[in-house]
């Protein structure tokens, strides 16, 4: 739920004509541009926010422990295992923050901390330990062709033997696609080192959600018949997305993690924009919205407002991101968001 920052009926009538032109010089900017690159070259900083304040420390320095990984890879590692829980627990036994199987701990934990015991429940163990593993699992296939971080990443799914058996990532499915949400996953964590491309779909989420101006608000509400068509904050931008065929999670913390973080003075239209109450931590966030320009969002702002033009410089404001199809692609679905 968000607080209450008003807009009077003056903005939004001229809002209204404002966003139309917004819409057509998207598309006419995306289409002067090339296609994305590919992994993250070079960046070693994170994204704001994007790793939670405890762990961003420990991710920064573990991160740089060689040359096969960076901060924001091992991140991107970390959130996809538990989604930085230290306590998560898998059907199969994975244990902790990275998520490790008690026979892979007692061969590869670490006492990251000096503390004399290794705790594979204890991320100041746990983190220093996948990181240490990555090293351990690049070295072994160092001399494969291709992609060292790309190889490692397969190693790590798949086993150190395939990758050097069929001479780069093996012909799994599950391999296959490990490395690419990881390396997906690793764009959004990482610091950009240069100005972030504009999205080529963003015109068409923005010509959905202004279509919903005026709507009611509904907590859960993801615009279906049995909710009237009504959305909340989370589930209009999943939606709006949904028609230029990019699916979003459901829940407002893990759409922040959908692609990479243009800087406020970076915002396009079609950005999608967060708030939090804590501005250190990502898993905080409460609130989402659409970017417009203008310094003004579309947003489902809370129970008994409608959809509407709202304000982003705010003092909850957390930061952005540029949806991405692989970066949506890449993110676990969790539960609702309000």
């Amino acid at each position: 739920m968000r607080k209450t920052w008003l807009v009077g009926g003056v903005v939004f009538g001229a809002c209204l004509g404002f966003v139309a032109l917004l819409v057509v010089g998207t598309y006419v900017v995306a289409a002067q541009l090339g296609g994305a690159g590919g992994g993250v070259r070079g960046a070693v900083g994170l994204a704001k926010g994007a790793v939670p304040a405890a762990y961003q420390p420990l991710v920064q320095r573990w991160g740089n422990l060689c040359p096969a990984v960076n901060p924001a890879l091992l991140a991107a590692q970390l959130y996809q295992e538990s989604g930085w829980n230290p306590r998560a627990q898998s059907h199969a036994q994975a244990q902790g923050i990275a998520q490790f199987i008690p026979g892979t701990w007692a061969a590869h934990g670490v006492d990251g901390d000096k503390d004399g015991d290794r705790d594979v429940w204890d991320p100041n163990d746990a983190i220093p330990s996948a990181a240490s593993y990555d090293c351990s699992l690049a070295q072994y296939v160092k001399d494969v062709p291709g992609d060292p971080t790309d190889n490692m990443l397969a190693a790590y799914n798949a086993g150190a033997y395939a990758v050097i058996k069929y001479g780069g990532v093996p012909p799994y499915k599950e391999t296959q696609n490990y490395v690419r949400v990881i390396r997906s996953l690793e764009k959004s964590f990482a610091r950009p080192v240069a100005p972030v491309e504009p999205s080529r779909q963003a015109a068409g989420a923005i010509y959905f959600a202004q279509k919903q101006l005026g709507t009611p608000y509904l907590w859960g509400g993801e615009g279906t018949a049995a909710d009237g068509g009504r959305f909340d904050c989370s589930g209009l931008t999943q939606a709006a997305y949904a028609t230029v065929g990019i699916d979003l999670p459901r829940v407002a913390n893990d759409q922040y993690n959908a692609g990479p973080h243009p800087s406020r003075e970076e915002l396009l239209p079609g950005d999608l924009v967060f708030f939090s109450d804590d501005l250190t931590d990502s898993r905080a966030i409460r609130h989402v919205g659409m970017y417009v320009g203008g310094g003004y969002m579309i947003n489902a702002p809370y129970t008994g407002a409608v959809i509407r033009f709202d304000k982003i410089d705010t003092p909850d404001y957390f930061g952005a991101t540029r949806v991405t199809s692989d970066g949506a692609q890449a993110l676990p679905r969790r539960g609702t968001d309000a």
